[in-house]
């Protein structure tokens, strides 16, 4: 029987890149969206396509009655869930002294409230299994902090507290909890830079270039599986030696 994993915002980007690695990897998907669009479709499909089953489900991660309710249309489909992945996440960039009550609280709602409502409806199913793999994507800036970018190094940092908390209350029961915090990965919210702002930030990663989806999926991949059974409330930056 194929294990199974939840991503959540798992239709474009490091969100659907987990995806389509743990469904190569023989996974039966679950995928929660906000609304339908196109890129669900072709996601959907593509992780079909390599022989698993993909459940879509509707949710806004913001909102805890949401998360109730498709948690529980995964458990009636699949009878359980081995892996989550909160990866959901907005920003609304600026600085402080221009961000509105608005942008502060919607990104926090998104990115925080929303792990704290999908592992809550979770969290027990795990616990009655005595296993499972919850792993929260948080950012280096979450770590190290950015200017123009409080609401969202506010929301990342708590994912990290939140992880490393749950990890210590959910060992005994063999629930592994890690934090993965990409760097400057390459997606479609990057894609709309300049060519030479891209240079330069390839330049002051110790790797000398930008990363991808892929790097963020492998590591996701090496914490869902049998291979990093001793490691949990562990937070692992994917930033090509960015901050160290």
């Amino acid at each position: 029987m194929n294990k199974t994993a939840l991503i959540t915002g798992a239709t474009r980007g490091i969100g659907k890149q987990i995806a389509l690695t743990l469904a190569q990897n023989g996974y039966d998907i679950a995928i929660n969206y906000r609304t339908e669009n196109d890129a669900l479709k072709e996601t959907k499909k593509q992780i079909e396509e390599k022989g698993v089953k993909c459940l879509t489900v509707q949710g806004d991660v913001s909102n805890f009655e949401d998360c109730e309710k498709f948690v529980k249309e995964i458990i009636e489909e699949y009878g359980k869930i081995d892996v989550l992945v909160n990866n959901a996440g907005i920003t609304k960039d600026t600085l402080l002294m221009r961000m509105k009550k608005e942008d502060f609280e919607d990104v926090i709602d998104t990115n925080l409230v929303g792990t704290f409502n999908v592992t809550k409806n979770v969290i027990s199913h795990m616990m009655k299994a005595r296993s499972g793999r919850i792993i929260n994507i948080s950012s280096v800036v979450g770590v190290a902090g950015n200017a123009g970018q409080t609401n969202y190094s506010a929301s990342k940092a708590g994912i990290i507290g939140f992880t490393k908390s749950l990890a210590k209350e959910v060992a005994s029961r063999g629930i592994l909890v890690n934090a993965v915090a990409p760097g400057f990965i390459e997606t479609g919210m990057t894609d709309v830079l300049k060519e030479e702002i891209k240079e330069e930030i390839a330049k002051s990663i110790p790797l000398k270039r930008i990363g991808t989806t892929q790097d963020v999926a492998n590591l996701v991949k090496f914490l869902a599986g049998e291979d990093s059974t001793y490691i949990t409330g562990q937070v692992i930056n994917v930033d090509g030696g960015m901050i160290m």
